[in-house]
């Protein structure tokens, strides 16, 4: 269990040991065009009862796929509510492809234009091995001391500032492919992982995956989270990545999970990128007629609640409606409003 430290500097152990980090804390310096435009980073009062992220957070937006896609496409139709309803809105950037040589420079492009713009950027890794077990979003480092190794190098580039990390949608709620050896292999190494990203920035912020309301009972993903070192090295957990549970129901979820864990000191994020009409009852995989959820903010009402993210980025596919990660206007068009 973890204990509240006295205030000064953050300080680390070991990268693979038990560490402590200070939270973040946030003040809001500038808007624009009704927009918060930056924020100014400040190091305060530490210990568990000051996880939580400030109500004025900014998020970093990123370039991604809608992106280029609205840039490349002036004339579609279907372009300026794309533009307006999800290329407006910040989301999280994935770390997907094993590109060992390249990531820590690809993280550092990420977070120093989230440094420069005085906001946050929320970053995901998504390279466990036997990611998906081998569903359609399979992949990742070949072994894990490629995955230790390749979690070391992309934790070069997060920077000193404030990152909230996302590691690894379904490492803890999709394990049925997994032997006993396979099972502790793994949540030992996603509590190496989240130590490294520590020692290398003590003000990131790392969440645990603790799937979503519809999936396990919270005993028992809280368990698992215990199983994989979240007491010792994680910040929080996240729910309903790429998923469509309302936002009322993941609420109850993660604090329920919360409370099983007993630690005060951890808080959630929840992904509204794709639940504002909720579930196609259990279809997961690019079901029809979904749209986008809240907007990304931190301002929850909930201290137990850091933020409401779009993790999942809208239009880009689950895997049945086309590749898994590639992006589709129809999809995006459809997410966003349009009929």
């Amino acid at each position: 269990m973890r204990t509240a430290r006295d205030a000064g500097t953050p300080t680390t152990t070991d990268p693979r040991g038990r560490r402590r980090r200070a939270p973040l804390l946030l003040a809001a310096v500038a808007t624009v065009g009704g927009l918060l435009a930056g924020v100014t980073l400040a190091s305060g009062a530490q210990g568990a009862d000051a996880a939580a992220l400030p109500d004025d957070t900014v998020f970093h937006n990123y370039p991604a796929n809608v992106h280029a896609w609205v840039e490349a496409n002036p004339n579609d139709p279907r372009q300026p509510l794309i533009a307006e309803r999800i290329a407006s809105q910040p989301q999280a950037v994935w770390f997907s492809n094993y590109q060992p040589s390249t990531v820590t420079e690809d993280a550092a492009a990420v977070t120093s234009a989230a440094s420069a713009a005085g906001e946050v950027p929320v970053i995901v890794s998504y390279m466990i091995p036997n990611r998906d077990c081998g569903g359609a979003s399979a992949g990742g480092a070949p072994t894990f001391p490629a995955y230790l190794d390749w979690t070391e190098d992309f934790a070069a580039g997060l920077g000193d500032d404030p990152v909230l990390v996302v590691l690894e949608p379904d490492s803890l709620a999709l394990t049925t492919c997994l032997d006993g050896a396979e099972r502790a292999e793994r949540f030992s190494s996603l509590a190496a992982a989240a130590d490294l990203i520590h020692a290398a920035n003590p003000e990131a912020k790392v969440y645990f995956d603790a799937g979503h309301s519809a999936w396990h009972a919270p005993a028992t993903i809280a368990n698992t989270l215990r199983e994989a070192g979240i007491l010792e090295s994680g910040d929080g957990i996240y729910s309903n990545v790429s998923n469509y549970r309302v936002t009322g129901e993941e609420n109850a979820f993660v604090e329920a999970v919360l409370n099983e864990l007993g630690d005060p000191s951890l808080t959630a994020v929840i992904d509204t990128s794709r639940n504002g009409n909720g579930p196609d009852g259990s279809e997961w995989c690019d079901p029809p007629g979904r749209l986008v959820g809240e907007s990304p903010t931190a301002n929850t009402g909930n201290e137990r609640i850091d933020a409401y993210l779009w993790i999942k980025l809208p239009g880009e596919l689950d895997g049945c409606a086309g590749p898994a990660g590639s992006f589709s206007p129809d999809m995006a068009y459809e997410l966003a409003g349009g009929n």
